[in-house]
């Protein structure tokens, strides 16, 4: 008989493959090792801490938006939101209220624009790109009405101000909070069926219909875990303020939504990935970061972030990999 003895399969790497799946993370290691080189203290333990702590409550909210954009919906109010929760879960501990009452009438906050967003979105037909631009105003109202424009401070029990400003084992609180919220929303997407319902209603919600899955539901749901995200982002931030600030919010829409676009374009291309979300936190987080080391004015900052973004994104979309809603 002939020789049939198999010969080892060797398979070649597809570099064209991992630059697609991996560039943003390359990029990443190269604007790291860059400020590396050319930010003087940016290899400081102190600093990388400070790095990931300046981003953390911008990853929770980021965290919640991911699962938005995994069902298909963009939710703009996520900032508004944010600002609200703060000011009005400061206004509670200032007047007596018992943290956990305090914090749970916060949360009960974000979740409830959420499941207005929700509603109006499914049961009137209108995008949810404008339906929470709309409250998106409304919530802002809402803030500066409570707080007429001042800052909420003074009487804040400690046990509030440690999700801010505590450490555990030298690791500020809110990389902690971070992380917990980041492994929750993780499981929660990739390992339980309500998860894998968001991902499919966000791929083809009429397949999904056909398919038993209630869209409406989890598209609803999808919005109000959006909007508790940004609430406890909003609580966190006050936390480390020592206060309630009426603006508190108004960067987290903008980058926020940078990261998740980030996201999209690694891990898991063209699907809002936990992972790929922290990636994009990180990313600006360094980009901030190095900039500021190097005494440049913060409208670099901008200018940098969005030409990444914009670079990232488009060269997803050339590989025909991201599918926007």
């Amino acid at each position: 008989m002939a020789d049939q003895t198999l010969k080892p399969d060797h398979k070649k790497i597809d570099f064209n493959y991992l630059f697609s799946r991996y560039a943003t993370i390359g990029a990443l290691i190269l604007v790291f090792l860059l400020f590396s080189i050319i930010a003087d203290k940016f290899l400081e333990t102190n600093n990388l801490i400070n790095i990931v702590q300046q981003v953390s409550t911008l990853a929770i909210v980021a965290f919640g938006l991911t699962i938005a954009m995994a069902a298909g919906d963009f939710d703009l109010s996520i900032g508004s939101v944010a600002g609200l929760a703060g000011i009005i879960g400061t206004g509670l501990l200032v007047n007596g209220y018992h943290l956990l009452s305090a914090i749970a009438i916060a949360l009960l906050i974000g979740a409830l624009f959420g499941l207005i967003n929700g509603v109006i979105s499914t049961k009137l037909g209108i995008p949810s790109l404008i339906v929470t631009l709309g409250t998106s105003s409304i919530a802002i109202g809402i803030n500066f009405m409570y707080s007429e424009g001042r800052a909420i401070y003074g009487n804040l029990p400690e046990s509030f101000t440690t999700l801010g400003r505590g450490d555990v084992l030298g690791l500020p609180m809110p990389i902690i909070i971070m992380f917990i919220i980041g492994i929750i929303v993780y499981v929660f997407l990739n390992n339980t069926r309500a998860g894998r319902y968001i991902y499919a209603v966000g791929g083809n919600a009429t397949a999904s219909k056909l398919s038993g899955i209630k869209v409406t539901q989890y598209r609803i749901l999808s919005l109000m875990l959006s909007g508790v995200g940004a609430a406890i982002a909003g609580m966190v931030l006050a936390a480390r303020l020592g206060s309630g600030q009426p603006t508190a919010g108004e960067s987290f829409l903008m980058d926020s939504l940078g990261a998740v676009f980030l996201g999209m374009t690694t891990i898991k291309v063209g699907q809002p990935n936990v992972i790929g979300t922290l990636v994009g936190v990180i990313l600006i987080g360094v980009i901030n970061n190095g900039l500021n080391l190097l005494g440049l004015p913060f409208f670099i900052q901008d200018i940098a972030k969005g030409t990444i973004m914009i670079l990232a994104v488009a060269f997803a979309a050339s590989k025909n990999e991201l599918k926007f809603f």
